[in-house]
Formats: C-alpha cells, structure tokens, sequence
C-alpha cells in the first residue's frame, strides 16, 4: 500500500459525514485520473470508503470507484428500457450476491436507479420464463 493509499484511510476513518467520503471519493478519482494511484488501490480505497459510508447515518449513496458502484451502473444500464429479462435478473443476483451487501443498500441502489430518470419513477418489467 503506497504512502497516498494510507494518507486517504486516514481520511476515510477519521470522516464523519457522508459528504466528507464523496470529497475524499472526488480526491481519490482526480489522484486516480492523474494516474498518481492505481486502480487496484483506488478500488481497495473505494471499497473501505463504501463499507464506511454505511456506518454513517442517512441514506444518501457516496459516488465512488469501488464494487457497489459498478453494481448501480448496469443496474441503470439494465433499467434503461425498462425491462429485466431472465439473463440479466441472474447477472444482477450474481452480482449482488457476490458484493454481500446488506438489503437495505440494495434497496436504496435500486429506489435511486427507478428515479434516475427525469425525476419520476420508471416502470420495470420483470420478464419470466416460459415453462411448459
């Protein structure tokens, strides 16, 4: 772990909002950008900054490079047209399953993703299989 990666969990454990972890978030994909960091880490630093965000009272989702974030993208990917087919239902499941994330974060990346788009909430369609 590079001395940077150590100065930011500092930072991470000594924050006490969820807008401080979104301003060290910011901070770690500028020094990621700047290639100052590597993804590895700045994933590491992501994942700790997300586990240390549900810690922290509120529900507002902290914007950072890490697993859970890459969750919600093809969450809001798959939710685009506004149908779940089977495939995608057991990639999301995969997912979710391999992140071990606790329900009630799940349940706030998905009420964020329906209201994504023009501040009302998409209908979604869940499709099922046809068994004979």
């Amino acid at each position: 772990m590079s001395r940077r990666c150590r100065k930011f969990m500092r930072q991470i454990h000594k924050a006490t909002t969820r807008y401080s972890l979104q301003e060290i978030a910011s901070s770690i994909q500028s020094e990621l950008d700047r290639r100052n960091l590597s993804y590895e880490e700045a994933l590491n630093l992501g994942n700790i900054l997300q586990d240390r965000a549900d810690t922290l009272p509120g529900d507002e989702i902290v914007y950072a490079v890490s697993d859970r974030d890459s969750y919600r993208r093809t969450l809001e990917l798959y939710l685009k047209d506004g149908v779940l087919t089977q495939a995608e239902q057991l990639l999301l499941w995969e997912e979710r399953s391999a992140l071990g994330s606790p329900t009630r974060c799940i349940i706030n990346l998905w009420s964020n993703s329906l209201l994504f788009g023009q501040g009302k909430a998409s209908r979604c369609k869940f499709m099922r299989s046809r068994e004979a």
